[in-house]
């Protein structure tokens, strides 16, 4: 690296739940320098929005120092969420604005402490458009749904 430039860290993300509330996973894309990391995981009940916060979540805790980062989600709810509402929430002590509680607080909150490490530019796709990166992480998603369906089988 010459002149100070900073390699981006691609990262797609997504969400999937079968039901909703109901059976979720996650998904997420990592490329840094030529070099792809694929993680997912889920939860056995759970959102479609909280899916797709947690592949967020969970793809920025994967990076081991500060990075200037592209995150790509089809989640108008993740990309609205992080570039219209989130500044709002925080300075009404997690209100929306007409003063309810905001939904999956937990996650944004850790999402925000994550954010303020990297440098982050959040760019939304749209899904299920043939965007072959989008697809993977779809298709991670859904290897998180059926990690669950799979542990659960093996409860029984």
């Amino acid at each position: 690296m010459t002149g100070g430039q900073t390699a981006v860290v691609e990262i797609f993300t997504d969400g999937a739940c079968k039901g909703n509330p109901g059976i979720g996973g996650w998904g997420a894309l990592l490329r840094y320098g030529g070099r792809e990391r694929e993680i997912f995981g889920g939860e056995k009940m759970t959102t479609n929005n909280r899916m797709e916060l947690l592949a967020a979540i969970r793809a920025l805790e994967a990076l081991k120092r500060p990075c200037k980062v592209h995150l790509h989600t089809d989640s108008q709810y993740l990309h609205r969420g992080v570039n219209e509402w989130l500044s709002g929430w925080k300075a009404r002590d997690w209100r929306t604005a007409d003063k309810k509680p905001v939904k999956n607080d937990d996650l944004w909150k850790r999402l925000d402490d994550l954010t303020r490490q990297h440098e982050i530019e959040w760019c939304w796709v749209r899904g299920h458009a043939g965007h072959t990166d989008n697809e993977r992480a779809d298709r991670l998603a859904n290897r998180g749904v059926e990690s669950v369906r799979s542990e659960q089988h093996n409860d029984h």
